[in-house]
């Protein structure tokens, strides 16, 4: 039975959607919500839980030791979200990175290890082994990563798992692949575009286009997290990913006809710098275990695409308001 959860990251993106998982699945748990509320953390992502008896907020750093001490007496798991994840912005500024990715990975691990946490589970990502041109990565595939972000992701699974091989701890790894949804901040492609599009603005379309990602609904990337949790092995690394392999310009032009927009929108941009061509995992260790995507692209692409009409002033006010988000978007369109 879970008693009480740690969750780091739980104003972001995937990381809300995990918390409101967790509340309605097992409604006598207890979350601690920590985070830093940097560029992409949102108190609004948690308007609706905001008084909620079992959920209590945080507003604090993975790196800050004494507050990670002070919380994790009582807590039974840790589930470590907290991450800077943009590729992009781990290009100009690849120290911030290095900081919350390995050291504060490392801060929590060490932490939960005194306080005898009972599971400790670390979010990856695909991005660790590096760009794939054929087949799919296993979880026992060298690690290949190729940007600052996903060398202190991989920094930051190893730190985990020694913790498992050295000490004994109930640690446990997943990497998933693109995720898509509500809340996600709107740098990222899919949120980025569909919000450009609305405001009739171009879609920067780097290279030719043609890199290839695997697109995971946020909520099935929460549900194989839960499943993780109660049905996973210590000391194993799980990838999650949603089956659903498309090129960057194929997502460009289903949000352009979804939303009845011109081809004209379109603009092809320089690459960027070390730009891997395609991820792409296989997941038949956890699909033997029992778990699959529920979710098809094509109905939950809509669904999406919906969100961000129906929640214009939830992103509007990050487009606007906030600085970060505007010094990404001329980075964005910059030509390198």
């Amino acid at each position: 039975m879970i008693h009480s959860v740690l969750i780091t990251g739980g104003a972001g993106f995937i990381g809300s959607n995990f918390v409101h998982l967790m509340l309605n699945k097992y409604p006598e748990c207890h979350i601690i919500n920590l985070d830093k509320l940097t560029y992409a953390g949102n108190l609004e992502n948690l308007r609706d839980i905001k008084n909620h008896r079992n959920h209590r907020f945080v507003h604090g750093d993975i790196c800050d030791g004494s507050l990670i001490n002070r919380l994790l007496p009582g807590v039974d798991w840790v589930v470590n979200f907290a991450a800077e994840t943009h590729v992009d912005r781990s290009v100009d500024d690849p120290f911030v990175f290095t900081q919350t990715n390995v050291i504060g990975t490392h801060t929590l691990l060490e932490y939960a290890r005194r306080h005898q946490v009972k599971m400790f589970i670390q979010i990856g990502t695909d991005e660790v082994y590096g760009s794939v041109e054929t087949g799919s990565s296993v979880e026992t595939d060298i690690l290949d990563p190729r940007s600052p972000y996903s060398s202190s992701k991989a920094a930051g699974d190893l730190l985990a798992l020694s913790y498992h091989t050295t000490f004994g701890m109930d640690v446990r790894v997943t990497r998933c692949t693109n995720n898509y949804g509500p809340f996600q901040f709107p740098e990222k492609l899919i949120p980025f575009f569909v919000t450009n599009a609305l405001e009739n603005k171009e879609l920067p379309i780097y290279g030719d286009g043609r890199n290839i990602r695997d697109w995971l609904y946020v909520e099935d990337h929460c549900d194989a997290i839960d499943f993780i949790m109660h049905h996973g092995r210590a000391g194993d690394i799980y990838n999650i990913g949603g089956g659903q392999e498309m090129e960057n310009i194929q997502i460009t032009d289903i949000i352009l006809k979804e939303l009845n927009k011109p081809e004209s929108l379109k603009k092809y941009v320089k690459d960027r710098p070390g730009h891997d061509r395609r991820y792409s995992l296989n997941i038949s260790k956890i699909k033997k275990l029992g778990w699959k995507p529920r979710h098809t692209f094509n109905s939950a692409i809509r669904e999406t695409i919906k969100w961000y009409i129906d929640n214009e002033p939830w992103w509007r006010s990050i487009r606007e308001g906030k600085r970060e988000f505007r010094d990404f978007k001329d980075r964005w369109y910059k030509e390198r």
